[in-house]
């Protein structure tokens, strides 16, 4: 009798997860996309905050996961609304982490990729297997559902971290990410392990689903196809109702009773060459991703000049003109060199504020966020408290603006705020 026979819980139920279709991997991605939005709209728009959007996501997750457990098999509509407020969740991890601990991305991405090492690791220790097809226990959709928590969690600082730290932007990293996703699919046709190509995949949807999700939301002009995030979330919230309720009725993901046979689950696990084919792919990936981040981020510093000094020989060798006397200094230049695009946007979001103009300057506000996400990756490396203390203000101003009950007065306040910074 081995380990596995011994710890492994008596109760047998039917399988309480999908089997991998082409709709599995659709409304995966649709999910991926809703969750993020979902999570930015409690965060500013009702102004929870990421604390308080973090609690009430929890707690919904919290409900969610006891419905999913109690089922004893497979639901569409439970297992995928589960999915959806885990990729919520997941991703506000790692937002908790960046914003609220100032842990960077690169540090993130390394100790989700640990934890989910681990738990794969014990996961296979206790259940000699780690086929998605015999979910059948409640020890091992614990482990499912936990490392589905920590592939959001990874691929949302996976994501992050080439959209954003490496200045790639999203649509390039999910160019990027839909390339690799065709390569573990096109690998596991010819031999590659189905247990590691599934999870490398699905790791991957996460940062895809992102970048699909700010192209069709971003204006035009930013590349974008405009429809903006609210269209572009009812569009994936829709889709996901549709191909929810069309498996419900058809039954088309239903694991057969079958395929939970102890014998056909080994025959299905036991691959060859699973072990090595992992190292050999985790070895590539790490080799590959240290290479990358390399040379990206030594482009970045050569692309990024140090901070003009405050005082400057005048052309022809001549000096400035001493100030009057009594004359007030002029403000210190920020850290972070010219950031007069970024006060223009503020100041046209507080003119037309003024002006009674509420949707215009809400719409104005959306170009400051996406420039100064654009520009992270160049105006980060000069000064990070600097860059920092004035992301805080704009995070502020976006709250404040995108609120549901906006209130004029605190809007103008978080604006005046960010022009003082704005030097």
């Amino acid at each position: 009798m081995t380990a596995h026979h011994a710890l492994a819980p008596s109760r047998q139920l039917l399988n309480k997860v999908p089997e991998v279709t082409l709709y599995f991997w659709i409304v995966k991605v649709l999910c991926t996309t809703v969750g993020e939005s979902a999570a930015d709209f409690l965060n500013v728009n009702l102004n929870f905050g990421l604390t308080g959007t973090s609690l009430v996501t929890g707690v919904l997750l919290i409900v969610a996961m006891i419905f999913q457990f109690r089922a004893d098999r497979y639901v569409p509509s439970r297992y995928w609304l589960a999915v959806a407020l885990v990729s919520v969740f997941g991703t506000l991890v790692t937002d908790n982490l960046t914003d609220s601990m100032g842990v960077p991305l690169e540090a993130s991405t390394l100790i989700f990729g640990g934890l989910l090492a681990i738990t794969f690791l014990v996961w296979y220790r206790a259940e000699r297997t780690l086929s998605i097809h015999s979910i059948v226990t409640r020890r091992r959709e614990a482990f499912y559902w936990l490392a589905i928590l920590f592939t959001f969690a990874l691929g949302t600082a996976t994501g992050d971290l080439m959209a954003e730290v490496l200045g790639l932007g999203y649509l390039v990293t999910g160019a990027i990410v839909a390339a690799l996703i065709a390569l573990a699919a096109f690998g596991w046709r010819f031999g590659l392990h189905s247990v590691l190509a599934f999870w490398f995949i699905y790791i991957l949807t996460r940062p895809l689903g992102a970048s699909i999700g700010d192209y069709l939301s971003q204006s035009t002009h930013q590349g974008g196809l405009g429809l903006g995030a609210t269209v572009t979330s009812l569009i994936f919230v829709v889709g996901i109702l549709g191909i929810v309720a069309y498996l419900s009725i058809s039954k088309a993901d239903v694991i057969a009773a079958d395929a939970d046979d102890p014998v056909l689950d080994a025959a299905a696990t036991n691959e060859r060459g699973g072990l090595w084919q992992t190292v050999a792919v985790l070895a590539l990936v790490l080799v590959a991703g240290g290479v990358g981040y390399s040379v990206r981020t030594s482009a970045l510093r050569a692309g990024t000049p140090e901070p003009a000094a405050a005082v400057e020989s005048m052309p022809g060798g001549d000096q400035p003109t001493p100030a009057a006397p009594g004359a007030q200094p002029a403000a210190a230049p920020s850290p972070l060199g010219d950031l007069s695009a970024f006060r223009t946007i503020t100041q046209d979001t507080l003119r037309l504020l003024t002006t009674g103009d509420q949707s215009g300057a809400t719409t104005r506000v959306d170009d400051l966020e996406t420039e100064w996400d654009n520009a992270e990756a160049r105006l980060k490396p000069k000064d990070k408290a600097a860059w920092t203390a004035i992301d805080s203000k704009i995070d502020t101003v976006l709250r404040e603006l995108r609120a549901t009950s906006p209130k004029p007065a605190s809007e103008k306040a978080a604006l005046t705020a960010l022009l003082g910074a704005l030097r």
